[in-house]
């Protein structure tokens, strides 16, 4: 079957494959080779793909998946390859982004400190196949 995830500015991977797993708005799915169509909306986390008995691991930051006819086309505001992650600056990140929820005296946007965490959870489980 083939994947294409592609965000607004590129396209991030482009290859058949063995087997897709991602995390929908109602949990993790997998797909393999002839499953019946489905269109989810994904959640902010990581799409695993086998391919060849390889592991490789994307952040996929919500979006949507379709898949028909063994196509699969993840369309997400922003992925990343796990290869390509800082773990480093995504360390800083989740540590910045759990401080500022933590700041009781701080006026933030918990929501959008809330996904600052779970950006920065799904790049640090994506370069754990590193």
């Amino acid at each position: 079957m083939h994947l294409k995830i592609i965000t607004h500015e590129k396209v991030v991977f482009d290859e058949d494959v063995d087997e897709i797993y991602t995390r929908g708005m109602d949990g993790e799915f997998g797909i393999l080779k002839d499953h019946i169509p489905i269109m989810a909306a994904l959640d902010i986390g990581v799409t695993k793909v086998k391919q060849n008995d390889e592991l490789k691991c994307f952040t996929t930051m919500g979006g949507v998946l379709q898949f028909k006819d063994n196509e699969c086309v993840i369309l997400t505001t922003t992925a990343e390859s796990g290869d390509d992650i800082d773990v480093a600056r995504a360390e800083e990140a989740l540590r910045r982004a759990k401080a500022r929820l933590a700041d009781n005296d701080a006026a933030i946007d918990a929501k959008r400190a809330e996904a600052a965490v779970a950006r920065a959870i799904a790049r640090l489980k994506a370069t754990m196949n590193k």
